[in-house]
């Protein structure tokens, strides 16, 4: 298993374009600088009205398959 973290800053009018659908795919750079990209609806459970704010961890398998994501700060 492999975990990056990351850090995301949006403002509540960016979160709302992955909130509803509207902007499919999210891209970050991990610590590490590696350059991330994963299906929107990973973050909907993140948004609320400050937007998508904190330190993140995303979690793969051994082929690189999306376990999961989790919030580690705001």
């Amino acid at each position: 298993m492999t975990r990056l973290r990351f850090r995301m800053n949006l403002t509540p009018e960016q979160a709302l374009r992955y909130y509803q659908g509207m902007a499919k795919a999210v891209i970050v750079t991990a610590e590490t600088g590696q350059r991330l990209s994963f299906p929107a609806e990973h973050i909907r459970q993140f948004v609320d009205s400050r937007g998508v704010n904190g330190l993140f961890s995303m979690e793969f398998d051994d082929n690189n398959k999306l376990i999961g994501i989790t919030r580690l700060t705001h």
